[in-house]
């Protein structure tokens, strides 16, 4: 009787577990299925690990909306955790609004990408718009970090998260997709 009502309970736990992990963010997506480069984008900056592309439109008067997308083309190292930040900086350099979106897709394998959109209110004195995006990555190539347990026991790679910085991003003469 005890091993019948032991045997219901995993089958249980495990029915309530796999649920659990079938709601998890969406994956990101296979370039094939896209034009690559994309044309419908007018500026692109890359990294080592990813390129991305981008356009900056005004739907509204106090609106700027950067749509993009970004895909690990070539590394066999996944990029995790990728987040944008939009910032509408005075002509004296300083910050009047931000605003933050982070990756549908957490992770973005060899040859995947995702779409990004943000929204950013605006006062009207903005003189231009950075963009900032960070993301996880391990370059394996570049003094990795080892972080290890205290006893003899699997040795892990730390992922640093890399931060990266594009002046003007929104300029109609910079980071232009050619």
């Amino acid at each position: 009787m005890k091993r019948a009502m032991l045997g219901t309970l995993l089958v249980l736990l495990g029915t309530a577990l796999s649920g659990c992990v079938a709601g998890g963010p969406p994956p990101a997506a296979m370039l094939g299925n896209i034009q690559w480069p994309p044309s419908e984008f007018k500026h692109t900056v890359a990294t080592g690990a990813i390129r991305q592309y981008w356009s900056c439109t005004r739907p509204e008067p106090n609106l700027m909306r950067l749509e993009g997308i970004v895909a690990n083309q070539w590394s066999s190292q996944p990029v995790q955790y990728l987040a944008w930040d939009l910032v509408g900086v005075d002509a004296a350099g300083r910050t009047l609004t931000s605003e933050q979106v982070k990756s549908a897709a957490v992770q973005l394998a060899t040859n995947m990408y995702t779409r990004f959109q943000i929204d950013l209110r605006t006062t009207g004195g903005e003189a231009r718009f950075d963009l900032y995006y960070e993301y996880q990555y391990q370059d394996r190539g570049h003094s990795p970090r080892l972080a290890a347990l205290d006893w003899d026991g699997p040795v892990l790679m730390a992922q640093q998260t890399q931060r990266f910085f594009v002046l003007d991003a929104c300029s109609d003469t910079q980071h232009l997709a050619r």
